[in-house]
């Protein structure tokens, strides 16, 4: 095979590291409270801790690695699985919460030396009619690896004790470490850009049209996933539908079917049509949806609004990275998706914290009227845009 079709292909190791990576993650998603009650008799602030320093070891880990990606190299993608790896294990031979609390901190480190690094690798597809669809393949394996870990996750904390689902997570680590070995040496011959270390050199991506607007969707579409979607829409759902807790959990697992399917159309499109052409309509649609769930509270129209809703952000969600590998250089990839993912980070934390607290104040449709209106304000955005994030794209990373 010549080399130039070799460095074209997707790096499937990275998508099957992904797939191991988030399996991990989704079997200790349903457990881990479970596990705080049992060994610390944790309250509720003391599990809602859990996600706030995990997500503030990601945020403060994601671009520094995006610098060291320069440096080091795909390495850093294999010591971020090692180090959640013996995180794990660690944290069930603790009986201290603060312990506790501080290695999940470290955790959140290794979830982003691993996340970024493996963006990095996607958006490093050297074409741009490849580019989406790159990005949709790591976005659904990750999707897939929490759906089936998710499913898991229980049943391994009844059947196998408290600690088999950090057991398992920290095999899921060393097997995807291993693989991530494989991925690193086959990607030698095309080894990702190294860039300076020079912190002038995140001045100069921010300055690239489209790289600020794009930061602010993935942080605006990541706080309304875990803000609204993930912690408000089962309460709706109850609430407002009048539904038990096994139809919500039907109900939420529709949406992520829907997100699952719509992934790889919307990579697909934007790398055919044109990234703006796709993202504007996706994203309208998408705030249409939030806007008018507000009205239902039939559960079959609920369930057909819950699919439609994981589809429509299933759709756009890989387009803002795309994006990023559009404008920004290979030599500065690492630091953009870095700092791509620093934003993402941004919207995680404070999601929850923004949405819950407008929920509380106004009413419990209050948010996901906010998150269409978030939706529409950055749909304009990319519209008045548009023209000179197409005219950034340089003529050699148009080429197939």
């Amino acid at each position: 095979m010549p080399p130039v079709d070799r460095e074209r292909q997707v790096p499937v190791a990275v998508l099957a590291a992904a797939f191991l990576f988030n399996l991990g993650q989704g079997v200790l998603r349903p457990s881990l409270p479970l596990y705080l009650q049992r060994s610390f008799a944790a309250n509720y602030r003391m599990v809602t801790l859990i996600p706030v320093v995990f997500g503030a070891g990601k945020w403060i880990a994601s671009l520094p690695t995006g610098y060291l990606l320069g440096r080091l190299g795909r390495p850093l993608m294999i010591w971020g699985l090692l180090l959640i790896a013996l995180i794990d294990l660690a944290s069930v031979m603790t009986s201290t919460y603060t312990v506790f609390l501080g290695l999940r901190a470290l955790g959140g480190v290794g979830w982003a030396m691993f996340a970024t690094v493996a963006t990095t690798a996607m958006v490093n597809i050297p074409t741009v009619q490849r580019r989406g669809r790159a990005v949709s393949l790591l976005l659904m394996s990750e999707t897939a690896g929490l759906l089936l870990g998710s499913a898991a996750g229980g049943w391994l904390y009844q059947g196998l004790g408290a600690a088999s689902p950090f057991v398992f997570e920290a095999a899921c680590m060393f097997v995807a470490a291993a693989v991530g070995r494989w991925a690193s040496f086959a990607a030698r011959s095309s080894a990702v850009p190294r860039g300076s270390g020079d912190w002038r050199l995140l001045r100069a991506i921010l300055r690239t049209p489209g790289v600020l607007l794009m930061g602010a969707i993935n942080a605006t579409l990541i706080a309304i996933q875990t803000g609204v979607l993930v912690f408000l829409f089962p309460l709706y759902l109850v609430n407002r539908g009048g539904v038990g807790p096994e139809i919500v959990g039907l109900l939420i697992s529709l949406s992520v079917l829907g997100r699952l399917l719509a992934l790889w159309l919307g990579g697909t499109v934007s790398d055919r049509g044109g990234r703006m052409r796709v993202l504007i309509p996706g994203l309208l649609s998408y705030a249409a949806l939030l806007g008018t769930l507000t009205f239902l509270t039939h559960p079959v129209m609920l369930g057909v609004w819950s699919l439609a809703i994981g589809a429509a952000a299933g759709f756009v969600a890989a387009i803002p990275t795309a994006v990023i590998g559009d404008q920004v250089s290979p030599p500065l990839q690492g630091v953009a998706i870095g700092w791509l993912r620093m934003m993402t980070d941004t919207g995680q934390i404070l999601g929850p914290l923004v949405m819950g607290a407008f929920a509380d104040a106004v009413d419990l449709s209050a948010p996901f009227l906010l998150g269409a209106a978030l939706l529409t304000a950055t749909a304009w955005q990319c519209r008045r845009q548009a023209t000179a994030i197409s005219a950034a794209v340089t003529p050699e990373r148009k080429d197939s």
